[in-house]
C-alpha cells in the first residue's frame, strides 16, 4: 500500500497481512440464534410452526434427489414443489412439531432434517431486532415479546504498519 492522503480502498485494506481472514470472519460470521441467550427462545414457542406454510423444492425430500425431508411427512402441492403436511392452508400446525405451544420443551421432530424455510427463519433480524412476524404470533398467542439481541462486538483488525 502507498502512502497518501487518501484513505486506503477495501482492495488495499484486504492486502494487510491478516485482515483477509478477520474480515471473512465478519462477513460469514452470524451468531446462532440461541448464542446469546441460555435458551433457545424457540423451545419455548413454536407459534411460527403453527402458522406459516411451509413449502419448498420437492428436491429436499429424501429419497432419490438426496434431500433429508421424510417425504412422509409432506403432501406434495406441485411437479417440484412439497409442504409439510399440516401446514398446506397456512395457520396450521407443521406434523413434525412435538409438544405444547408456549411451553418449555416443544420443539421440531425432524430439526437436524427440516426444509429450507425453517432452516432460513431468523428470529433477530441483522441489526439484533426481534423479527416482526415472530413478535406478531407471540403476541397473537399470548407470549411475551422478545428483547433486542444483543450484537457481539466486532473482531478486532490487526495493527498494521503505515509505511508497510
Amino acid at each position: 500500500m502507498t502512502c497518501s492522503s487518501l484513505p486506503p480502498t477495501p482492495a488495499q485494506l484486504l492486502d494487510l497481512p491478516g485482515v483477509q481472514e478477520v474480515a471473512l470472519e465478519a462477513v460469514l460470521y452470524t451468531p446462532p440464534n440461541d448464542e446469546i441467550f441460555d435458551e433457545n427462545p424457540c423451545l419455548s414457542c413454536g407459534v411460527c410452526c403453527s402458522h406459516f406454510r411451509v413449502s419448498f423444492y420437492s428436491g429436499e425430500l429424501n429419497g432419490e434427489t438426496g434431500g433429508t425431508v421424510p417425504v412422509e411427512l409432506t403432501t406434495k402441492i406441485g411437479p417440484l414443489r412439497a409442504c409439510m403436511k399440516g401446514t398446506e392452508l397456512g395457520e396450521g400446525r407443521c406434523i413434525a412439531l412435538r409438544g405444547t405451544l408456549g411451553q418449555p420443551g416443544i420443539h421440531c421432530a425432524i430439526y437436524l432434517d427440516r426444509p429450507t424455510p425453517c432452516r432460513d427463519y431468523q428470529i433477530w433480524e441483522l441489526d439484533g431486532s426481534p423479527n416482526v412476524d415472530c413478535q406478531r404470533l407471540r403476541s397473537k398467542h399470548g407470549l411475551p415479546l422478545l428483547p433486542k439481541r444483543p450484537l457481539p462486538a466486532p473482531p478486532a483488525l490487526p495493527e498494521h504498519d503505515e509505511a508497510a
